[in-house]
């Protein structure tokens, strides 16, 4: 790499997801309230996430620009749902909740579609975010418990993660250390 040339951002935004995700599933599980969440939700799942789609949307990838950017604002959007806006007075209820996640579903399907051609991996990981939101869509309805849904949304995060870390010590090593196909 040349001085002056970026480094590929997919470490931080796949990581800013990763975490964010994780905690996410934890918190549904029970394990935690919402603190650490909206927390990391605010600051690596949404600004970092964002930062690194601006940084790949620079360097030539519509993929990961546009994902980066689109979770980051997504984590934003939790952060302002559930700190900011019920400071105002705004509920927004079971049907606001599934409401919300159906929007992302449906964003999501756009990204499982066209990750089939950038990657097995990250096809799983859309595929897995794609039914974290379908879940998450019935989840506030009441047609299903919240364990299992924390437990898939913490499955997805794991992957992203795993991901982050492969693409980490491969170009740290040089070399294919972890696989990522």
């Amino acid at each position: 790499m040349e001085k002056g040339d970026w480094a590929n951002p997919a470490v931080v935004g796949l990581m800013g997801f990763a975490l964010t995700t994780m905690a996410t599933g934890l918190m549904v599980m029970g394990f935690w309230k919402a603190g650490p969440t909206l927390a990391l939700a605010l600051a690596f799942g949404g600004t970092a996430q964002f930062v690194a789609g601006i940084i790949d949307l620079r360097k030539g990838s519509i993929f990961g620009g546009s994902a980066f950017m689109s979770y980051g604002a997504f984590w934003w959007a939790v952060f302002i749902k559930d700190i900011i806006l019920p400071v105002f007075g705004v509920k927004v209820g079971a049907m606001g909740e599934a409401g919300f996640a159906l929007m992302w579903f449906l964003f999501t399907f756009a990204f499982l579609i066209a990750s089939a051609r950038v990657g097995k991996l990250l096809f799983a990981l859309f595929f897995l975010l794609w039914v974290a939101f379908g879940l998450l869509i019935a989840l506030p309805l009441g047609m299903i418990p919240p364990k299992p849904v924390g437990a898939e949304i913490f499955v997805t995060g794991l992957l992203a993660w795993y991901i982050a870390m492969a693409e980490l010590v491969n170009t740290v090593y040089g070399k294919n250390v972890l696989p990522l196909a």
